[in-house]
Protein backbone atom coordinates (compact mmCIF):
# COMPACT_ATOMS: atom_id res chain seq x y z
CA UNK A 1 0.00 0.00 0.00
CA UNK A 2 1.21 3.73 -1.18
CA UNK A 3 1.71 5.91 2.00
CA UNK A 4 -0.97 8.13 -0.49
CA UNK A 5 -3.32 5.01 0.12
CA UNK A 6 -2.68 4.35 3.57
CA UNK A 7 -3.35 7.57 4.29
CA UNK A 8 -6.75 7.85 2.81
CA UNK A 9 -7.76 4.63 4.42
CA UNK A 10 -6.88 6.45 7.87
CA UNK A 11 -9.38 9.00 6.77
CA UNK A 12 -11.90 7.57 5.16
CA UNK A 13 -14.54 8.31 8.03
CA UNK A 14 -13.44 12.03 7.07
CA UNK A 15 -14.56 11.77 3.75
CA UNK A 16 -17.73 10.26 4.27
CA UNK A 17 -18.58 12.59 6.80
CA UNK A 18 -17.98 15.18 4.56
CA UNK A 19 -19.62 13.69 1.54
CA UNK A 20 -22.85 13.25 4.37
CA UNK A 21 -22.82 16.57 5.20
CA UNK A 22 -22.52 17.25 1.02
CA UNK A 23 -25.14 15.27 0.27
CA UNK A 24 -27.96 16.38 2.74
CA UNK A 25 -27.66 19.65 1.00
CA UNK A 26 -30.50 19.80 -1.56
CA UNK A 27 -28.32 22.22 -3.61
CA UNK A 28 -30.48 22.09 -6.76
CA UNK A 29 -30.75 25.38 -8.54
CA UNK A 30 -33.16 27.54 -7.10
CA UNK A 31 -34.80 31.21 -7.03
CA UNK A 32 -31.63 33.88 -7.49
CA UNK A 33 -31.39 36.05 -4.15
CA UNK A 34 -29.32 38.94 -3.77
CA UNK A 35 -25.89 37.16 -2.96
CA UNK A 36 -26.93 34.03 -4.32
CA UNK A 37 -27.21 33.98 -8.08
CA UNK A 38 -28.88 30.01 -7.91
CA UNK A 39 -30.54 30.16 -4.82
CA UNK A 40 -29.59 29.85 -1.33
CA UNK A 41 -28.69 25.51 -1.52
CA UNK A 42 -26.13 25.51 -3.48
CA UNK A 43 -24.36 28.53 -1.90
CA UNK A 44 -24.88 26.45 1.39
CA UNK A 45 -23.19 23.37 -0.05
CA UNK A 46 -20.58 25.79 -1.11
CA UNK A 47 -20.16 26.96 2.11
CA UNK A 48 -19.74 23.79 3.62
CA UNK A 49 -16.91 22.78 1.29
CA UNK A 50 -14.87 26.03 1.66
CA UNK A 51 -15.38 25.47 5.33
CA UNK A 52 -13.45 22.18 4.85
CA UNK A 53 -10.61 23.10 2.78
CA UNK A 54 -9.73 26.26 5.36
CA UNK A 55 -9.86 24.07 8.01
CA UNK A 56 -7.56 21.98 6.38
CA UNK A 57 -5.04 24.44 5.47
CA UNK A 58 -5.58 25.75 2.11
CA UNK A 59 -6.47 29.54 1.32
CA UNK A 60 -9.62 29.67 0.40
CA UNK A 61 -11.74 32.38 -1.97
CA UNK A 62 -15.70 32.10 -2.68
CA UNK A 63 -16.14 34.27 -5.58
CA UNK A 64 -20.48 35.64 -4.88
CA UNK A 65 -21.44 32.46 -4.62
CA UNK A 66 -21.06 31.42 -7.95
CA UNK A 67 -17.81 29.43 -7.42
CA UNK A 68 -15.04 28.94 -4.57
CA UNK A 69 -11.28 27.64 -4.71
CA UNK A 70 -8.97 25.88 -2.42
CA UNK A 71 -4.93 27.20 -3.17
CA UNK A 72 -1.91 24.92 -2.08
CA UNK A 73 1.03 26.69 -3.29
CA UNK A 74 1.72 29.86 -5.22
CA UNK A 75 0.25 31.13 -8.68
CA UNK A 76 -1.51 27.50 -9.42
CA UNK A 77 -0.72 25.50 -12.74
CA UNK A 78 -2.69 23.34 -12.08
CA UNK A 79 -6.69 23.12 -11.30
CA UNK A 80 -9.19 20.47 -10.21
CA UNK A 81 -12.69 21.32 -11.11
CA UNK A 82 -15.47 20.07 -9.55
CA UNK A 83 -19.19 21.13 -8.84
CA UNK A 84 -21.23 21.23 -5.96
CA UNK A 85 -24.77 21.60 -7.26
CA UNK A 86 -26.91 18.29 -8.12
CA UNK A 87 -30.27 17.33 -10.34
CA UNK A 88 -33.82 17.11 -8.89
CA UNK A 89 -34.07 13.65 -7.82
CA UNK A 90 -37.16 12.20 -9.34
CA UNK A 91 -38.87 8.90 -8.18
CA UNK A 92 -37.51 5.22 -7.66
CA UNK A 93 -35.53 6.15 -4.83
CA UNK A 94 -35.89 3.11 -1.91
CA UNK A 95 -35.02 6.10 0.61
CA UNK A 96 -34.63 9.34 1.38
CA UNK A 97 -31.74 10.73 -1.42
CA UNK A 98 -30.32 13.37 0.44
CA UNK A 99 -29.65 11.00 3.44
CA UNK A 100 -26.22 9.10 2.87
CA UNK A 101 -26.61 5.58 2.72
CA UNK A 102 -23.75 2.85 3.20
CA UNK A 103 -24.74 -0.64 1.96
CA UNK A 104 -21.69 -2.70 3.03
CA UNK A 105 -22.73 -5.57 0.81
CA UNK A 106 -22.33 -3.66 -2.45
CA UNK A 107 -19.76 -1.10 -0.92
CA UNK A 108 -22.06 1.73 -2.63
CA UNK A 109 -22.69 4.94 -0.85
CA UNK A 110 -26.10 6.05 -2.15
CA UNK A 111 -27.36 9.64 -2.13
CA UNK A 112 -27.87 12.14 -4.71
CA UNK A 113 -24.51 14.43 -5.75
CA UNK A 114 -22.64 10.73 -4.41
CA UNK A 115 -21.06 11.14 -8.14
CA UNK A 116 -22.22 13.63 -9.68
CA UNK A 117 -20.36 15.25 -8.31
CA UNK A 118 -19.96 15.51 -4.70
CA UNK A 119 -17.92 12.34 -4.15
CA UNK A 120 -15.35 12.94 -6.80
CA UNK A 121 -15.51 17.02 -5.61
CA UNK A 122 -14.39 14.83 -1.45
CA UNK A 123 -11.70 13.00 -3.30
CA UNK A 124 -9.95 16.32 -5.01
CA UNK A 125 -9.35 17.58 -1.76
CA UNK A 126 -8.44 14.47 0.29
CA UNK A 127 -5.76 13.93 -2.28
CA UNK A 128 -4.77 17.15 -1.71
CA UNK A 129 -4.72 17.32 1.77
CA UNK A 130 -2.69 13.69 1.59
CA UNK A 131 0.28 15.32 -0.62
CA UNK A 132 0.29 18.52 2.22
CA UNK A 133 0.36 16.63 5.41
CA UNK A 134 2.51 13.51 3.60
CA UNK A 135 4.65 16.44 3.02
CA UNK A 136 5.31 15.60 -0.87
CA UNK A 137 7.00 18.68 -2.00
CA UNK A 138 5.46 20.50 -5.22
CA UNK A 139 7.46 22.77 -7.22
CA UNK A 140 3.79 23.93 -8.65
CA UNK A 141 0.84 25.38 -7.26
CA UNK A 142 -2.59 23.56 -7.06
CA UNK A 143 -5.96 24.96 -6.86
CA UNK A 144 -9.12 22.82 -6.02
CA UNK A 145 -12.38 24.57 -7.94
CA UNK A 146 -15.64 23.88 -6.57
CA UNK A 147 -19.13 25.30 -9.03
CA UNK A 148 -22.82 25.66 -8.48
CA UNK A 149 -24.00 25.23 -11.33
CA UNK A 150 -22.67 22.69 -13.85
CA UNK A 151 -25.75 21.40 -14.03
CA UNK A 152 -27.69 24.06 -15.47
CA UNK A 153 -25.53 25.76 -18.31
CA UNK A 154 -22.14 26.29 -16.11
CA UNK A 155 -23.14 30.17 -15.95
CA UNK A 156 -21.11 29.75 -12.63
CA UNK A 157 -17.93 28.72 -14.44
CA UNK A 158 -18.35 31.51 -17.17
CA UNK A 159 -18.93 34.22 -14.22
CA UNK A 160 -15.91 33.06 -12.41
CA UNK A 161 -13.73 33.23 -15.61
CA UNK A 162 -14.45 36.81 -16.43
CA UNK A 163 -13.21 37.23 -12.23
CA UNK A 164 -10.23 35.39 -12.41
CA UNK A 165 -7.89 33.81 -14.71
CA UNK A 166 -7.68 29.89 -14.57
CA UNK A 167 -4.56 28.01 -13.98
CA UNK A 168 -2.91 26.05 -17.42
CA UNK A 169 -4.10 22.80 -16.99
CA UNK A 170 -7.55 22.03 -15.81
CA UNK A 171 -8.73 18.36 -15.22
CA UNK A 172 -12.75 17.70 -14.09
CA UNK A 173 -13.07 14.52 -12.34
CA UNK A 174 -16.52 14.71 -14.12
CA UNK A 175 -16.50 12.08 -16.47
CA UNK A 176 -14.96 9.19 -17.01
CA UNK A 177 -11.13 7.46 -16.67
CA UNK A 178 -8.80 7.29 -18.38
CA UNK A 179 -9.00 10.64 -20.02
CA UNK A 180 -12.16 12.49 -22.23
CA UNK A 181 -9.90 14.64 -24.25
CA UNK A 182 -12.72 15.16 -27.27
CA UNK A 183 -16.38 16.82 -27.17
CA UNK A 184 -18.92 16.64 -30.29
CA UNK A 185 -20.14 19.75 -30.55
CA UNK A 186 -24.30 20.30 -30.31
CA UNK A 187 -27.06 22.29 -31.38
CA UNK A 188 -30.48 22.58 -30.09
CA UNK A 189 -33.30 23.61 -32.24
CA UNK A 190 -36.81 24.36 -31.45
CA UNK A 191 -39.84 24.34 -34.18
CA UNK A 192 -43.50 24.80 -34.91
CA UNK A 193 -46.03 25.65 -37.31
CA UNK A 194 -50.07 25.31 -37.59
CA UNK A 195 -51.65 22.38 -36.30
CA UNK A 196 -55.23 21.86 -35.88
CA UNK A 197 -55.78 17.93 -36.18
CA UNK A 198 -55.50 16.62 -32.90
CA UNK A 199 -53.16 16.51 -29.80
CA UNK A 200 -49.65 15.13 -29.35
CA UNK A 201 -47.64 15.19 -26.71
CA UNK A 202 -44.24 13.27 -26.51
CA UNK A 203 -41.12 14.59 -24.60
CA UNK A 204 -40.11 16.70 -21.59
CA UNK A 205 -36.26 17.18 -22.21
CA UNK A 206 -34.75 18.10 -25.51
CA UNK A 207 -31.66 15.99 -24.28
CA UNK A 208 -33.16 12.37 -23.99
CA UNK A 209 -35.10 9.83 -26.23
CA UNK A 210 -38.69 10.08 -26.01
CA UNK A 211 -39.81 6.66 -24.36
CA UNK A 212 -43.67 7.63 -24.80
CA UNK A 213 -46.08 8.98 -27.33
CA UNK A 214 -49.79 10.21 -26.96
CA UNK A 215 -51.56 11.28 -29.43
CA UNK A 216 -55.13 11.87 -30.84
CA UNK A 217 -55.38 12.35 -34.07
CA UNK A 218 -58.23 13.51 -36.61
CA UNK A 219 -58.41 11.76 -40.08
CA UNK A 220 -60.50 13.28 -42.55
CA UNK A 221 -62.94 10.46 -44.53
CA UNK A 222 -65.56 10.98 -47.47
CA UNK A 223 -68.25 10.66 -45.15
CA UNK A 224 -66.81 12.36 -42.11
CA UNK A 225 -64.03 12.54 -39.52
CA UNK A 226 -62.00 9.49 -38.15
CA UNK A 227 -59.58 9.70 -34.70
CA UNK A 228 -56.96 7.55 -33.87
CA UNK A 229 -55.67 7.62 -30.43
CA UNK A 230 -53.83 5.51 -28.34
CA UNK A 231 -50.05 5.48 -26.86
CA UNK A 232 -46.72 4.35 -28.50
CA UNK A 233 -44.05 2.86 -26.13
CA UNK A 234 -40.22 3.73 -26.94
CA UNK A 235 -36.75 3.15 -25.09
CA UNK A 236 -35.50 5.94 -23.37
CA UNK A 237 -31.92 7.02 -23.91
CA UNK A 238 -29.16 9.87 -23.23
CA UNK A 239 -29.78 12.20 -26.96
CA UNK A 240 -25.90 11.35 -27.31
CA UNK A 241 -26.32 7.61 -27.38
CA UNK A 242 -30.01 7.10 -29.34
CA UNK A 243 -29.12 4.10 -30.71
CA UNK A 244 -29.13 2.95 -27.21
CA UNK A 245 -32.69 3.58 -27.02
CA UNK A 246 -36.02 3.47 -29.77
CA UNK A 247 -37.53 6.96 -30.29
CA UNK A 248 -41.29 6.71 -29.55
CA UNK A 249 -42.00 9.79 -31.45
CA UNK A 250 -40.66 8.73 -34.68
CA UNK A 251 -42.59 5.39 -34.37
CA UNK A 252 -45.76 7.44 -34.14
CA UNK A 253 -44.89 9.27 -37.24
CA UNK A 254 -44.23 6.08 -38.86
CA UNK A 255 -46.95 3.89 -37.66
CA UNK A 256 -49.96 6.70 -38.32
CA UNK A 257 -48.75 6.80 -42.28
CA UNK A 258 -50.24 3.56 -42.47
CA UNK A 259 -54.03 4.25 -40.58
CA UNK A 260 -56.97 4.67 -43.44
CA UNK A 261 -56.92 7.77 -44.75
CA UNK A 262 -54.15 9.68 -43.20
CA UNK A 263 -53.26 12.53 -45.37
CA UNK A 264 -51.91 14.84 -42.70
CA UNK A 265 -49.05 16.74 -44.51
CA UNK A 266 -47.12 18.11 -41.43
CA UNK A 267 -46.91 14.07 -39.53
CA UNK A 268 -46.21 13.44 -43.23
CA UNK A 269 -43.05 15.94 -43.76
CA UNK A 270 -41.76 14.68 -40.14
CA UNK A 271 -41.71 11.29 -40.96
CA UNK A 272 -39.58 12.01 -43.83
CA UNK A 273 -37.26 14.51 -42.38
CA UNK A 274 -36.98 12.36 -39.40
CA UNK A 275 -37.67 8.31 -40.09
CA UNK A 276 -38.05 6.01 -37.19
CA UNK A 277 -34.90 3.86 -36.51
CA UNK A 278 -32.34 6.68 -38.24
CA UNK A 279 -29.77 8.34 -35.85
CA UNK A 280 -27.63 10.50 -37.68
CA UNK A 281 -29.37 13.30 -39.57
CA UNK A 282 -28.91 12.02 -42.91
CA UNK A 283 -32.60 13.04 -43.66
CA UNK A 284 -31.70 16.51 -42.59
CA UNK A 285 -28.92 16.67 -44.23
CA UNK A 286 -26.26 17.15 -41.40
CA UNK A 287 -24.84 13.65 -41.54
CA UNK A 288 -21.04 14.05 -41.20
CA UNK A 289 -18.30 11.53 -39.56
CA UNK A 290 -14.27 11.63 -38.68
CA UNK A 291 -12.21 9.14 -36.80
CA UNK A 292 -11.80 10.80 -33.79
CA UNK A 293 -15.79 11.17 -32.57
CA UNK A 294 -17.93 9.50 -35.12
CA UNK A 295 -20.80 10.20 -36.72
CA UNK A 296 -23.61 12.94 -35.93
CA UNK A 297 -26.58 12.29 -33.70
CA UNK A 298 -30.00 13.72 -34.26
CA UNK A 299 -33.17 13.30 -32.12
CA UNK A 300 -35.93 14.57 -32.64
CA UNK A 301 -36.71 14.41 -28.79
CA UNK A 302 -40.31 16.19 -28.59
CA UNK A 303 -43.12 16.77 -29.80
CA UNK A 304 -45.98 18.67 -28.50
CA UNK A 305 -49.61 20.62 -29.71
CA UNK A 306 -50.73 23.56 -28.23
CA UNK A 307 -53.20 26.33 -28.82
CA UNK A 308 -53.55 25.39 -32.64
CA UNK A 309 -49.93 24.93 -32.80
CA UNK A 310 -47.54 21.50 -33.17
CA UNK A 311 -43.76 22.30 -31.14
CA UNK A 312 -41.14 20.20 -31.72
CA UNK A 313 -37.33 20.18 -30.73
CA UNK A 314 -34.38 18.32 -32.00
CA UNK A 315 -30.85 17.58 -30.23
CA UNK A 316 -28.04 17.26 -32.39
CA UNK A 317 -24.59 16.56 -31.09
CA UNK A 318 -21.95 16.55 -34.44
CA UNK A 319 -18.32 15.38 -34.75
CA UNK A 320 -15.14 17.61 -33.85
CA UNK A 321 -13.96 17.84 -37.19
CA UNK A 322 -17.68 19.82 -38.64
CA UNK A 323 -18.38 23.64 -37.52
CA UNK A 324 -21.47 25.12 -36.12
CA UNK A 325 -22.44 27.65 -38.25
CA UNK A 326 -22.94 25.08 -40.98
CA UNK A 327 -24.90 22.77 -39.31
CA UNK A 328 -27.10 24.95 -38.03
CA UNK A 329 -27.98 26.53 -41.55
CA UNK A 330 -28.53 23.36 -42.79
CA UNK A 331 -31.27 22.51 -40.23
CA UNK A 332 -32.81 25.41 -40.31
CA UNK A 333 -32.84 25.78 -43.63
CA UNK A 334 -34.40 22.33 -44.11
CA UNK A 335 -36.93 23.05 -41.49
CA UNK A 336 -37.70 26.14 -43.07
CA UNK A 337 -38.32 24.91 -46.75
CA UNK A 338 -40.60 22.03 -45.33
CA UNK A 339 -43.08 24.81 -43.69
CA UNK A 340 -41.66 24.89 -40.29
CA UNK A 341 -40.53 28.53 -38.05
CA UNK A 342 -37.63 28.71 -36.85
CA UNK A 343 -38.38 29.18 -32.45
CA UNK A 344 -34.77 28.60 -31.25
CA UNK A 345 -31.34 27.57 -32.97
CA UNK A 346 -27.80 27.63 -30.47
CA UNK A 347 -25.01 25.58 -29.98
CA UNK A 348 -21.62 25.19 -29.47
CA UNK A 349 -18.41 24.58 -30.79
CA UNK A 350 -16.82 20.55 -30.23
CA UNK A 351 -13.90 20.71 -27.85
CA UNK A 352 -10.50 18.73 -28.57
CA UNK A 353 -7.41 18.57 -26.79
CA UNK A 354 -4.66 16.70 -28.14
CA UNK A 355 -4.17 13.60 -26.67
CA UNK A 356 -0.36 13.41 -27.25
CA UNK A 357 0.13 16.78 -25.48
CA UNK A 358 2.06 16.59 -21.98
CA UNK A 359 -0.60 17.03 -19.97
CA UNK A 360 -2.93 14.31 -21.43
CA UNK A 361 -0.16 11.64 -21.28
CA UNK A 362 0.95 12.12 -17.55
CA UNK A 363 -2.97 11.86 -16.55
CA UNK A 364 -2.58 8.78 -18.51
CA UNK A 365 0.58 7.63 -16.93
CA UNK A 366 -0.91 7.76 -13.34
CA UNK A 367 -4.31 6.03 -14.26
CA UNK A 368 -2.31 3.04 -15.56
CA UNK A 369 0.31 3.03 -12.81
CA UNK A 370 -2.73 3.61 -9.94
CA UNK A 371 -5.05 1.14 -11.67
CA UNK A 372 -2.76 -1.17 -13.92
CA UNK A 373 -5.34 -0.84 -16.59
CA UNK A 374 -4.63 0.46 -20.31
CA UNK A 375 -5.16 4.38 -20.79
CA UNK A 376 -6.30 6.44 -23.55
CA UNK A 377 -8.61 8.78 -24.68
CA UNK A 378 -12.48 8.53 -25.26
CA UNK A 379 -14.10 11.22 -27.32
CA UNK A 380 -18.17 11.25 -26.64
CA UNK A 381 -21.66 12.81 -27.39
CA UNK A 382 -22.06 14.84 -24.50
CA UNK A 383 -20.67 17.96 -22.49
CA UNK A 384 -18.16 17.71 -19.38
CA UNK A 385 -17.62 20.95 -17.20
CA UNK A 386 -14.35 21.47 -19.56
CA UNK A 387 -16.09 22.07 -22.77
CA UNK A 388 -15.42 25.88 -23.08
CA UNK A 389 -12.11 25.27 -21.42
CA UNK A 390 -8.95 25.17 -24.11
CA UNK A 391 -6.58 21.88 -23.13
CA UNK A 392 -9.41 20.86 -20.37
CA UNK A 393 -10.11 17.49 -20.08
CA UNK A 394 -12.26 15.11 -17.86
CA UNK A 395 -10.48 12.54 -15.87
CA UNK A 396 -12.79 10.17 -13.65
CA UNK A 397 -14.78 10.07 -11.82
CA UNK A 398 -16.68 6.72 -13.65
CA UNK A 399 -14.18 3.51 -14.10
CA UNK A 400 -14.46 2.41 -17.53
CA UNK A 401 -17.92 0.40 -18.07
CA UNK A 402 -19.51 1.23 -14.77
CA UNK A 403 -22.05 3.47 -13.99
CA UNK A 404 -22.63 5.15 -10.47
CA UNK A 405 -26.38 6.12 -12.45
CA UNK A 406 -25.33 9.40 -12.44
CA UNK A 407 -28.76 11.47 -12.63
CA UNK A 408 -30.79 8.65 -11.64
CA UNK A 409 -32.55 7.10 -8.94
CA UNK A 410 -30.14 5.39 -6.37
CA UNK A 411 -27.34 7.09 -7.32
CA UNK A 412 -23.68 5.97 -6.08
CA UNK A 413 -20.03 5.98 -5.32
CA UNK A 414 -18.93 2.42 -4.06
CA UNK A 415 -16.38 3.96 -0.82
CA UNK A 416 -13.34 2.07 -2.77
CA UNK A 417 -14.26 4.37 -5.82
CA UNK A 418 -14.32 7.71 -3.57
CA UNK A 419 -10.72 6.15 -2.21
CA UNK A 420 -9.30 5.08 -5.60
CA UNK A 421 -10.57 8.62 -7.07
CA UNK A 422 -8.60 10.51 -4.25
CA UNK A 423 -5.72 8.38 -5.00
CA UNK A 424 -5.38 8.81 -8.62
CA UNK A 425 -6.11 12.43 -8.13
CA UNK A 426 -3.40 12.71 -5.37
CA UNK A 427 -1.16 11.36 -8.20
CA UNK A 428 -1.94 13.36 -10.86
CA UNK A 429 -0.83 16.41 -8.51
CA UNK A 430 2.22 15.00 -7.71
CA UNK A 431 3.11 13.55 -11.39
CA UNK A 432 2.19 17.12 -12.89
CA UNK A 433 2.93 19.36 -10.16
CA UNK A 434 6.33 18.11 -8.17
Amino acid sequence: MTEIRKYLEEHKKEMTDLLAELVAVKSVQGEAENGYPFGREPAKALEIMLKSCENSGFAVENVENYVGSADFGESPELAVLSHLDVVPVGDDWSADPFILRYDEKTDKLIGRGTIDDKGPAVASLFALKAVKELGIPLKKGVRLIFGTNEENGSADLAYYRRKRELPKMVFTPDGEYPVINGEKGMVRTRFSTLFTDGTIKAGTVINAVPNRCEFSVNVPLADGVKAYFGTVEGTAAHASIPENGENAVTKFLSEIQECDGFNNDVLKTLSKLFPHGETDGKSLGICCEDDISGKTTCVLSMLNTENGRIYGAVDVRFPIKCELFNIKEQICGKLRENGFHIDYCEGTEPHYTDGDSEFVKSLNKVYERVTGEKGGCICIGGGTYVHEIDGGVAFGAEMPGKSGNMHGAEEFITLEGLLLNAEIMAEAVIEICG
